[in-house]
Protein backbone atom coordinates (compact mmCIF):
# COMPACT_ATOMS: atom_id res chain seq x y z
CA UNK A 1 0.00 0.00 0.00
CA UNK A 2 1.39 3.36 -1.01
CA UNK A 3 1.83 6.14 1.50
CA UNK A 4 0.85 9.65 0.49
CA UNK A 5 3.45 12.36 1.03
CA UNK A 6 2.02 15.81 0.42
CA UNK A 7 3.82 19.14 0.52
CA UNK A 8 2.25 22.54 0.89
CA UNK A 9 3.56 26.11 0.76
CA UNK A 10 5.15 27.09 4.05
CA UNK A 11 2.67 29.94 4.47
CA UNK A 12 -0.36 27.68 4.21
CA UNK A 13 0.12 25.32 7.16
CA UNK A 14 1.57 25.91 10.61
CA UNK A 15 0.65 24.67 14.03
CA UNK A 16 0.44 26.84 17.15
CA UNK A 17 2.54 26.05 20.21
CA UNK A 18 0.72 24.42 23.09
CA UNK A 19 -1.20 26.72 25.36
CA UNK A 20 0.73 27.93 28.41
CA UNK A 21 -2.25 29.36 30.27
CA UNK A 22 -5.96 28.66 30.42
CA UNK A 23 -8.56 30.22 28.17
CA UNK A 24 -10.21 31.96 31.13
CA UNK A 25 -6.99 33.57 32.33
CA UNK A 26 -6.14 34.55 28.74
CA UNK A 27 -9.49 36.27 28.29
CA UNK A 28 -9.09 38.08 31.62
CA UNK A 29 -5.58 39.21 30.71
CA UNK A 30 -6.56 40.42 27.24
CA UNK A 31 -9.67 42.14 28.52
CA UNK A 32 -7.48 44.15 30.88
CA UNK A 33 -5.39 45.09 27.84
CA UNK A 34 -8.47 46.08 25.86
CA UNK A 35 -7.98 43.29 23.32
CA UNK A 36 -10.61 40.74 24.20
CA UNK A 37 -14.04 41.07 22.60
CA UNK A 38 -16.75 42.49 24.89
CA UNK A 39 -19.10 39.55 24.23
CA UNK A 40 -19.18 35.88 25.29
CA UNK A 41 -17.19 33.59 23.03
CA UNK A 42 -19.02 30.84 21.14
CA UNK A 43 -19.06 27.64 23.18
CA UNK A 44 -17.29 25.46 20.59
CA UNK A 45 -14.28 27.70 19.88
CA UNK A 46 -11.65 28.92 20.48
CA UNK A 47 -10.63 25.51 21.78
CA UNK A 48 -7.85 24.79 24.26
CA UNK A 49 -5.54 23.83 21.42
CA UNK A 50 -5.61 27.32 19.94
CA UNK A 51 -6.16 29.40 23.05
CA UNK A 52 -2.98 31.32 22.32
CA UNK A 53 -4.49 32.93 19.22
CA UNK A 54 -5.21 36.53 20.24
CA UNK A 55 -8.10 38.62 19.02
CA UNK A 56 -7.10 41.84 17.35
CA UNK A 57 -8.54 45.13 18.58
CA UNK A 58 -11.95 46.05 17.29
CA UNK A 59 -11.79 47.77 13.90
CA UNK A 60 -14.90 49.17 12.27
CA UNK A 61 -17.30 46.99 14.22
CA UNK A 62 -15.50 43.76 13.26
CA UNK A 63 -13.01 41.47 14.94
CA UNK A 64 -10.35 39.51 13.20
CA UNK A 65 -8.66 36.41 14.58
CA UNK A 66 -4.92 36.27 14.04
CA UNK A 67 -2.43 33.49 14.37
CA UNK A 68 0.63 33.62 16.59
CA UNK A 69 2.74 35.01 13.74
CA UNK A 70 0.28 37.79 12.99
CA UNK A 71 -1.36 36.40 9.84
CA UNK A 72 -5.16 36.82 9.71
CA UNK A 73 -7.13 33.59 9.78
CA UNK A 74 -10.07 32.96 7.52
CA UNK A 75 -12.84 35.34 8.60
CA UNK A 76 -16.57 34.69 8.42
CA UNK A 77 -19.44 36.92 9.44
CA UNK A 78 -21.14 36.29 12.75
CA UNK A 79 -24.14 38.01 14.25
CA UNK A 80 -24.13 41.78 14.72
CA UNK A 81 -21.40 42.29 12.17
CA UNK A 82 -18.79 40.30 14.09
CA UNK A 83 -16.52 37.78 12.46
CA UNK A 84 -14.64 34.65 13.36
CA UNK A 85 -12.71 31.90 11.67
CA UNK A 86 -14.01 28.69 10.17
CA UNK A 87 -13.32 25.28 11.71
CA UNK A 88 -10.76 23.22 9.88
CA UNK A 89 -9.34 19.72 9.87
CA UNK A 90 -6.03 18.36 11.08
CA UNK A 91 -5.00 15.24 9.19
CA UNK A 92 -1.44 14.94 10.42
CA UNK A 93 -2.16 11.53 11.99
CA UNK A 94 -3.96 10.17 8.93
CA UNK A 95 -7.37 10.77 10.52
CA UNK A 96 -9.47 13.82 9.76
CA UNK A 97 -10.21 15.77 12.93
CA UNK A 98 -11.96 19.01 13.76
CA UNK A 99 -9.74 21.91 14.60
CA UNK A 100 -8.60 25.23 13.18
CA UNK A 101 -5.58 26.16 11.14
CA UNK A 102 -3.21 28.35 13.05
CA UNK A 103 -2.18 30.21 9.93
CA UNK A 104 -3.67 30.42 6.51
CA UNK A 105 -1.41 32.99 4.94
CA UNK A 106 -2.36 36.53 4.05
CA UNK A 107 -3.73 35.41 0.69
CA UNK A 108 -6.32 33.03 2.12
CA UNK A 109 -8.94 35.42 3.47
CA UNK A 110 -11.60 33.84 1.21
CA UNK A 111 -12.84 30.28 1.24
CA UNK A 112 -13.54 27.92 -1.61
CA UNK A 113 -15.30 24.57 -1.59
CA UNK A 114 -14.54 21.63 -3.82
CA UNK A 115 -17.26 18.99 -4.18
CA UNK A 116 -15.98 15.63 -5.42
CA UNK A 117 -18.71 13.25 -6.59
CA UNK A 118 -17.23 9.77 -6.26
CA UNK A 119 -18.99 7.45 -8.69
CA UNK A 120 -19.69 10.32 -11.08
CA UNK A 121 -20.39 8.10 -14.09
CA UNK A 122 -23.10 6.15 -12.26
CA UNK A 123 -26.85 6.38 -12.63
CA UNK A 124 -27.49 8.10 -9.29
CA UNK A 125 -24.91 10.82 -9.94
CA UNK A 126 -26.18 11.58 -13.44
CA UNK A 127 -29.89 11.58 -12.62
CA UNK A 128 -29.92 12.97 -9.09
CA UNK A 129 -26.71 14.44 -7.69
CA UNK A 130 -25.51 16.68 -10.53
CA UNK A 131 -29.04 18.05 -11.17
CA UNK A 132 -29.35 18.75 -7.43
CA UNK A 133 -26.00 20.57 -7.40
CA UNK A 134 -27.11 22.63 -10.39
CA UNK A 135 -30.37 23.49 -8.62
CA UNK A 136 -28.34 24.75 -5.64
CA UNK A 137 -26.17 26.82 -7.97
CA UNK A 138 -29.18 28.13 -9.90
CA UNK A 139 -30.82 29.35 -6.71
CA UNK A 140 -27.54 30.85 -5.38
CA UNK A 141 -27.19 28.38 -2.50
CA UNK A 142 -23.60 27.45 -3.37
CA UNK A 143 -20.67 29.65 -2.27
CA UNK A 144 -19.21 32.19 -4.64
CA UNK A 145 -16.08 30.11 -5.13
CA UNK A 146 -16.74 26.43 -5.77
CA UNK A 147 -15.54 23.65 -8.04
CA UNK A 148 -17.08 20.26 -8.77
CA UNK A 149 -15.02 17.19 -9.61
CA UNK A 150 -16.33 13.88 -10.84
CA UNK A 151 -14.31 10.83 -9.84
CA UNK A 152 -14.88 7.32 -11.22
CA UNK A 153 -13.11 4.45 -12.94
CA UNK A 154 -14.53 5.33 -16.37
CA UNK A 155 -12.10 7.03 -18.74
CA UNK A 156 -13.67 10.41 -19.43
CA UNK A 157 -12.46 13.89 -20.24
CA UNK A 158 -13.80 17.07 -18.65
CA UNK A 159 -15.86 17.77 -21.76
CA UNK A 160 -17.28 14.25 -21.86
CA UNK A 161 -18.43 14.58 -18.25
CA UNK A 162 -20.10 17.89 -19.06
CA UNK A 163 -21.92 16.36 -22.02
CA UNK A 164 -22.98 13.45 -19.83
CA UNK A 165 -24.57 15.53 -17.10
CA UNK A 166 -25.93 18.33 -19.31
CA UNK A 167 -28.64 15.94 -20.53
CA UNK A 168 -30.16 15.78 -17.04
CA UNK A 169 -29.97 19.45 -16.01
CA UNK A 170 -33.26 21.34 -15.95
CA UNK A 171 -34.72 24.56 -14.58
CA UNK A 172 -38.00 22.82 -13.75
CA UNK A 173 -38.75 24.71 -10.54
CA UNK A 174 -38.01 28.26 -11.62
CA UNK A 175 -38.13 28.75 -15.39
CA UNK A 176 -36.12 31.94 -15.78
CA UNK A 177 -34.86 33.24 -19.10
CA UNK A 178 -31.20 32.85 -18.16
CA UNK A 179 -31.43 29.10 -17.59
CA UNK A 180 -29.16 28.17 -20.50
CA UNK A 181 -26.54 30.69 -19.41
CA UNK A 182 -26.59 29.35 -15.85
CA UNK A 183 -26.21 25.80 -17.15
CA UNK A 184 -23.16 26.74 -19.17
CA UNK A 185 -21.62 28.59 -16.23
CA UNK A 186 -22.24 25.58 -14.00
CA UNK A 187 -20.76 23.11 -16.48
CA UNK A 188 -17.58 25.16 -16.79
CA UNK A 189 -16.99 24.54 -13.07
CA UNK A 190 -17.24 20.76 -13.51
CA UNK A 191 -14.11 18.66 -14.04
CA UNK A 192 -13.26 14.98 -14.10
CA UNK A 193 -10.55 12.71 -12.77
CA UNK A 194 -10.37 9.01 -13.52
CA UNK A 195 -9.04 6.62 -10.91
CA UNK A 196 -9.53 3.45 -8.92
CA UNK A 197 -11.52 3.64 -5.71
CA UNK A 198 -8.81 1.91 -3.64
CA UNK A 199 -5.77 3.66 -5.14
CA UNK A 200 -3.99 6.21 -2.97
CA UNK A 201 -1.86 7.18 -5.98
CA UNK A 202 -4.98 8.14 -7.95
CA UNK A 203 -6.33 10.18 -5.04
CA UNK A 204 -2.98 11.91 -4.72
CA UNK A 205 -3.30 12.93 -8.38
CA UNK A 206 -6.81 14.17 -7.60
CA UNK A 207 -5.37 16.19 -4.71
CA UNK A 208 -3.00 17.95 -7.11
CA UNK A 209 -5.89 18.95 -9.34
CA UNK A 210 -7.87 20.20 -6.35
CA UNK A 211 -4.92 22.32 -5.23
CA UNK A 212 -4.77 23.95 -8.66
CA UNK A 213 -8.39 25.09 -8.33
CA UNK A 214 -8.05 26.23 -4.71
CA UNK A 215 -5.07 28.54 -5.15
CA UNK A 216 -4.91 31.52 -2.74
CA UNK A 217 -8.10 30.54 -0.90
CA UNK A 218 -8.81 28.51 2.22
CA UNK A 219 -9.94 25.13 0.86
CA UNK A 220 -12.90 23.15 2.15
CA UNK A 221 -13.55 19.74 0.62
CA UNK A 222 -16.69 17.64 0.39
CA UNK A 223 -16.72 14.06 -0.92
CA UNK A 224 -20.09 12.70 -2.02
CA UNK A 225 -19.97 8.89 -2.16
CA UNK A 226 -22.36 7.76 -4.89
CA UNK A 227 -21.00 4.23 -4.79
CA UNK A 228 -21.91 0.82 -3.30
CA UNK A 229 -21.28 0.60 0.46
CA UNK A 230 -18.73 -2.20 0.08
CA UNK A 231 -16.19 0.35 -1.22
CA UNK A 232 -17.02 3.22 1.18
CA UNK A 233 -14.07 2.44 3.44
CA UNK A 234 -11.54 2.22 0.59
CA UNK A 235 -12.56 5.63 -0.73
CA UNK A 236 -12.59 7.26 2.72
CA UNK A 237 -9.16 5.82 3.51
CA UNK A 238 -7.66 7.15 0.27
CA UNK A 239 -9.38 10.52 0.55
CA UNK A 240 -8.34 11.06 4.18
CA UNK A 241 -4.72 10.12 3.57
CA UNK A 242 -4.19 11.73 0.19
CA UNK A 243 -6.89 14.28 -0.66
CA UNK A 244 -8.14 15.89 2.54
CA UNK A 245 -8.01 19.65 2.94
CA UNK A 246 -4.70 20.83 4.44
CA UNK A 247 -6.23 23.83 6.24
CA UNK A 248 -10.02 23.81 5.87
CA UNK A 249 -12.63 21.20 6.70
CA UNK A 250 -13.16 17.86 4.99
CA UNK A 251 -16.54 16.13 5.05
CA UNK A 252 -18.06 13.01 3.52
CA UNK A 253 -21.64 12.35 2.44
CA UNK A 254 -22.65 8.71 2.13
CA UNK A 255 -25.75 7.59 0.23
CA UNK A 256 -28.02 4.80 1.36
CA UNK A 257 -27.90 1.86 1.78
CA UNK A 258 -25.64 2.19 4.80
CA UNK A 259 -25.14 -1.52 5.37
CA UNK A 260 -27.59 -4.40 4.96
CA UNK A 261 -28.86 -4.43 8.55
CA UNK A 262 -28.17 -2.92 11.98
CA UNK A 263 -25.11 -5.09 12.57
CA UNK A 264 -23.42 -4.31 9.26
CA UNK A 265 -24.36 -0.64 9.59
CA UNK A 266 -22.63 -0.45 12.98
CA UNK A 267 -19.57 -2.25 11.65
CA UNK A 268 -19.36 0.14 8.70
CA UNK A 269 -19.58 3.13 11.03
CA UNK A 270 -16.70 1.82 13.15
CA UNK A 271 -14.55 1.25 10.07
CA UNK A 272 -15.23 4.76 8.78
CA UNK A 273 -14.29 6.19 12.18
CA UNK A 274 -10.76 4.93 11.63
CA UNK A 275 -10.41 7.87 9.23
CA UNK A 276 -13.28 10.24 10.09
CA UNK A 277 -14.86 11.74 13.15
CA UNK A 278 -18.63 11.36 13.52
CA UNK A 279 -19.35 15.02 12.78
CA UNK A 280 -17.62 14.65 9.41
CA UNK A 281 -19.96 11.86 8.28
CA UNK A 282 -23.27 12.89 6.72
CA UNK A 283 -25.64 10.02 5.96
CA UNK A 284 -28.28 10.98 3.44
CA UNK A 285 -31.53 9.60 2.11
CA UNK A 286 -32.07 11.74 -0.97
CA UNK A 287 -35.83 11.13 -0.83
CA UNK A 288 -36.06 13.54 2.10
CA UNK A 289 -35.07 16.28 -0.34
CA UNK A 290 -38.13 15.73 -2.51
CA UNK A 291 -40.29 18.84 -2.71
CA UNK A 292 -43.48 17.21 -1.43
CA UNK A 293 -41.66 15.32 1.33
CA UNK A 294 -40.27 18.63 2.58
CA UNK A 295 -43.76 20.09 2.31
CA UNK A 296 -45.31 17.30 4.38
CA UNK A 297 -44.70 18.91 7.76
CA UNK A 298 -45.74 22.34 6.41
CA UNK A 299 -49.01 20.92 5.13
CA UNK A 300 -49.76 19.31 8.46
CA UNK A 301 -48.49 21.74 11.08
CA UNK A 302 -49.34 25.08 9.45
CA UNK A 303 -52.89 24.31 8.28
CA UNK A 304 -55.60 24.15 10.93
CA UNK A 305 -57.86 22.16 8.62
CA UNK A 306 -55.53 19.12 8.67
CA UNK A 307 -53.96 18.80 12.12
CA UNK A 308 -57.22 17.98 14.00
CA UNK A 309 -57.97 15.24 11.43
CA UNK A 310 -54.51 13.64 11.68
CA UNK A 311 -55.43 10.72 13.92
CA UNK A 312 -57.28 7.40 14.21
CA UNK A 313 -60.57 9.22 14.83
CA UNK A 314 -60.75 10.40 11.20
CA UNK A 315 -58.18 8.44 9.17
CA UNK A 316 -59.04 4.89 8.12
CA UNK A 317 -55.70 3.99 6.50
CA UNK A 318 -52.57 5.54 5.02
CA UNK A 319 -50.98 4.18 1.85
CA UNK A 320 -47.38 4.85 0.86
CA UNK A 321 -46.91 3.80 -2.75
CA UNK A 322 -43.75 3.61 -4.85
CA UNK A 323 -43.81 2.12 -8.34
CA UNK A 324 -41.49 2.19 -11.34
CA UNK A 325 -42.44 1.27 -14.89
CA UNK A 326 -38.99 -0.16 -15.65
CA UNK A 327 -36.95 -3.07 -14.33
CA UNK A 328 -33.37 -3.28 -13.15
CA UNK A 329 -31.98 -2.62 -16.66
CA UNK A 330 -28.42 -3.75 -16.05
CA UNK A 331 -28.35 -2.76 -12.37
CA UNK A 332 -29.47 -6.19 -11.25
CA UNK A 333 -26.07 -7.04 -9.81
CA UNK A 334 -26.50 -4.27 -7.25
CA UNK A 335 -30.24 -4.69 -6.75
CA UNK A 336 -30.06 -8.45 -6.23
CA UNK A 337 -28.00 -7.94 -3.07
CA UNK A 338 -30.74 -5.84 -1.48
CA UNK A 339 -34.16 -6.32 -3.05
CA UNK A 340 -37.08 -3.91 -3.05
CA UNK A 341 -37.55 -3.95 0.74
CA UNK A 342 -34.01 -2.80 1.56
CA UNK A 343 -33.74 -0.62 -1.56
CA UNK A 344 -36.98 1.34 -1.15
CA UNK A 345 -39.18 0.43 1.79
CA UNK A 346 -36.92 0.46 4.85
CA UNK A 347 -35.42 3.83 3.90
CA UNK A 348 -37.46 6.00 1.52
CA UNK A 349 -40.95 4.93 2.54
CA UNK A 350 -40.14 4.42 6.21
CA UNK A 351 -38.69 7.94 6.42
CA UNK A 352 -41.86 9.36 4.89
CA UNK A 353 -44.01 7.31 7.26
CA UNK A 354 -42.09 8.61 10.28
CA UNK A 355 -42.49 12.22 9.13
CA UNK A 356 -46.18 11.68 8.46
CA UNK A 357 -47.00 10.01 11.78
CA UNK A 358 -44.76 11.86 14.24
CA UNK A 359 -46.07 14.13 16.98
CA UNK A 360 -45.46 17.88 16.63
CA UNK A 361 -41.77 18.45 17.48
CA UNK A 362 -40.63 21.04 20.00
CA UNK A 363 -39.02 22.98 17.15
CA UNK A 364 -37.95 22.49 13.54
CA UNK A 365 -34.42 21.70 14.68
CA UNK A 366 -32.92 18.50 13.33
CA UNK A 367 -32.58 16.87 16.75
CA UNK A 368 -36.17 17.65 17.75
CA UNK A 369 -37.54 16.20 14.51
CA UNK A 370 -35.27 13.17 14.85
CA UNK A 371 -36.51 12.53 18.39
CA UNK A 372 -40.15 12.47 17.27
CA UNK A 373 -39.38 10.18 14.33
CA UNK A 374 -37.59 7.76 16.65
CA UNK A 375 -40.66 7.66 18.91
CA UNK A 376 -42.78 6.60 15.94
CA UNK A 377 -40.36 3.84 14.97
CA UNK A 378 -40.17 2.57 18.55
CA UNK A 379 -43.98 2.45 18.73
CA UNK A 380 -44.26 0.24 15.66
CA UNK A 381 -45.56 -3.27 16.09
CA UNK A 382 -43.15 -6.01 15.01
CA UNK A 383 -43.98 -6.90 11.42
CA UNK A 384 -45.59 -10.32 10.98
CA UNK A 385 -45.16 -12.55 7.92
CA UNK A 386 -48.94 -12.66 7.50
CA UNK A 387 -48.86 -8.89 6.89
CA UNK A 388 -46.31 -9.08 4.05
CA UNK A 389 -46.62 -10.02 0.37
CA UNK A 390 -43.58 -10.29 -1.93
CA UNK A 391 -43.22 -11.00 -5.64
CA UNK A 392 -40.90 -10.87 -8.63
CA UNK A 393 -41.78 -9.59 -12.09
CA UNK A 394 -41.86 -12.05 -14.98
CA UNK A 395 -41.48 -11.57 -18.71
CA UNK A 396 -44.52 -10.66 -20.82
CA UNK A 397 -45.56 -9.04 -24.09
CA UNK A 398 -47.72 -5.98 -24.55
CA UNK A 399 -48.61 -4.24 -27.79
CA UNK A 400 -46.19 -6.42 -29.70
CA UNK A 401 -43.30 -5.45 -27.42
CA UNK A 402 -41.54 -8.01 -25.25
CA UNK A 403 -40.62 -7.14 -21.67
CA UNK A 404 -37.92 -9.29 -20.03
CA UNK A 405 -38.23 -11.00 -16.68
CA UNK A 406 -36.10 -10.01 -13.71
CA UNK A 407 -33.95 -13.12 -14.08
CA UNK A 408 -33.41 -12.32 -17.79
CA UNK A 409 -31.07 -9.54 -16.66
CA UNK A 410 -27.56 -10.88 -17.34
CA UNK A 411 -26.34 -9.45 -14.02
CA UNK A 412 -28.94 -11.41 -12.02
CA UNK A 413 -28.55 -15.11 -11.06
CA UNK A 414 -31.06 -17.31 -12.90
CA UNK A 415 -32.30 -18.84 -9.64
CA UNK A 416 -32.65 -15.52 -7.80
CA UNK A 417 -35.60 -15.19 -5.40
CA UNK A 418 -34.94 -11.52 -4.63
CA UNK A 419 -38.29 -9.68 -4.43
CA UNK A 420 -38.93 -6.84 -6.88
CA UNK A 421 -42.36 -6.15 -5.36
CA UNK A 422 -43.46 -6.01 -1.73
CA UNK A 423 -46.51 -4.86 0.19
CA UNK A 424 -46.84 -4.73 3.95
CA UNK A 425 -49.22 -3.52 6.64
CA UNK A 426 -47.57 -1.67 9.51
CA UNK A 427 -49.20 -0.62 12.77
CA UNK A 428 -48.19 2.09 15.24
CA UNK A 429 -49.26 1.26 18.77
CA UNK A 430 -49.78 4.69 20.28
CA UNK A 431 -52.76 6.87 21.18
CA UNK A 432 -52.85 8.73 17.87
CA UNK A 433 -52.59 5.80 15.44
CA UNK A 434 -53.83 2.71 17.29
CA UNK A 435 -55.57 0.40 14.80
CA UNK A 436 -54.76 2.43 11.67
CA UNK A 437 -52.92 0.35 9.04
CA UNK A 438 -50.04 2.00 7.21
CA UNK A 439 -49.87 0.16 3.88
CA UNK A 440 -46.52 0.20 2.10
CA UNK A 441 -46.33 -0.87 -1.54
CA UNK A 442 -43.20 -0.78 -3.67
CA UNK A 443 -42.23 -2.46 -6.92
CA UNK A 444 -40.35 -2.38 -10.19
CA UNK A 445 -41.61 -3.07 -13.74
CA UNK A 446 -45.18 -2.05 -12.90
CA UNK A 447 -47.72 -0.20 -15.05
CA UNK A 448 -46.79 3.32 -14.01
CA UNK A 449 -44.10 5.41 -12.36
CA UNK A 450 -45.33 7.17 -9.27
CA UNK A 451 -44.63 7.83 -5.63
CA UNK A 452 -47.42 9.13 -3.45
CA UNK A 453 -49.10 9.17 -0.06
CA UNK A 454 -52.83 8.41 -0.02
CA UNK A 455 -54.70 9.29 3.17
CA UNK A 456 -58.13 7.66 3.18
CA UNK A 457 -60.58 9.09 5.69
CA UNK A 458 -63.39 7.27 7.46
CA UNK A 459 -67.02 7.17 6.33
CA UNK A 460 -69.30 9.99 7.41
CA UNK A 461 -71.47 8.63 10.27
CA UNK A 462 -75.13 8.60 9.23
CA UNK A 463 -74.35 9.98 5.77
CA UNK A 464 -77.62 11.37 4.40
CA UNK A 465 -76.47 10.70 0.85
CA UNK A 466 -75.22 7.15 1.28
CA UNK A 467 -77.94 5.76 -1.01
CA UNK A 468 -76.48 7.81 -3.86
CA UNK A 469 -73.36 5.67 -3.69
CA UNK A 470 -75.19 2.33 -3.73
CA UNK A 471 -73.31 -0.49 -2.05
CA UNK A 472 -69.87 1.03 -2.66
CA UNK A 473 -69.54 3.28 0.37
CA UNK A 474 -65.83 3.77 -0.33
CA UNK A 475 -66.84 6.17 -3.08
CA UNK A 476 -68.23 8.44 -0.39
CA UNK A 477 -65.00 8.72 1.58
CA UNK A 478 -62.66 11.67 1.34
CA UNK A 479 -59.06 11.10 0.31
CA UNK A 480 -55.98 13.30 0.53
CA UNK A 481 -53.31 12.50 -2.06
CA UNK A 482 -49.76 13.85 -1.83
CA UNK A 483 -47.97 12.97 -5.06
CA UNK A 484 -44.19 13.05 -4.71
CA UNK A 485 -43.37 12.12 -8.32
CA UNK A 486 -43.43 12.36 -11.29
CA UNK A 487 -45.62 15.50 -11.23
CA UNK A 488 -45.78 17.00 -7.74
CA UNK A 489 -49.32 17.67 -6.62
CA UNK A 490 -51.60 17.76 -3.60
CA UNK A 491 -55.29 17.13 -4.05
CA UNK A 492 -58.25 16.42 -1.80
CA UNK A 493 -61.06 14.21 -3.05
CA UNK A 494 -64.46 15.51 -1.95
CA UNK A 495 -68.09 14.70 -2.78
CA UNK A 496 -69.91 17.19 -4.95
CA UNK A 497 -73.29 17.54 -6.66
CA UNK A 498 -73.25 17.28 -10.44
CA UNK A 499 -74.86 20.41 -11.94
CA UNK A 500 -78.46 19.79 -13.03
CA UNK A 501 -81.95 19.20 -11.70
CA UNK A 502 -81.35 15.68 -10.41
CA UNK A 503 -79.51 14.87 -7.20
CA UNK A 504 -76.49 13.12 -8.69
CA UNK A 505 -73.23 13.07 -6.75
CA UNK A 506 -69.70 12.70 -7.95
CA UNK A 507 -66.22 13.07 -6.51
CA UNK A 508 -64.19 16.16 -7.34
CA UNK A 509 -60.59 17.08 -6.64
CA UNK A 510 -59.45 20.25 -4.95
CA UNK A 511 -55.93 20.27 -6.31
CA UNK A 512 -52.67 22.12 -6.07
CA UNK A 513 -50.49 21.35 -9.07
CA UNK A 514 -46.90 22.45 -8.50
CA UNK A 515 -46.37 22.92 -12.23
CA UNK A 516 -48.97 25.69 -12.12
CA UNK A 517 -47.27 27.60 -9.31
Amino acid sequence: MATCFRTYPSSSVSFPPSSSFSKRSRNRQERNQGKAPPFPLPRRWPSNSDSNLPYSPQIGGRFQIKSSNGHPLNAVSLQNGLSGNLPAKDHTDGKLKDGRPSSSGSGQSETTITITVVGASGDLAKKKIFPALFALFYENFLPKHFTIFGYARSKLTDEELRNLISETLTCRIDKKENCKDKMEEFLQRCFYHSGQYNSEEDFLELDKKLNEKEVDRLPNRLFYLSIPPNIFVDVVRCASRCASSPTGWTRVIVEKPFGRDSKSSGELTQRLKQYLTEDQIFRIDHYLGKELVENLSVLRFSNLVFEPLWSRQYIRNVQLIFSEDFGTEGRGGYFDNYGIIRDIMQNHLLQILALFAMEPPVSLGAEDIRNEKVKVLRSMRVLQLDDVVVGQYKGHSKGGKAFPAYTDDPTVPKNSLTPTFAASALFIDNARWDGVPFLMKAGKALHSRRAEIRVQFRHVPGNLYRRNFGTDLDKATNELVIRVQPDEAIYLKINNKIPGLSMRLDSSNLNLLYSAK
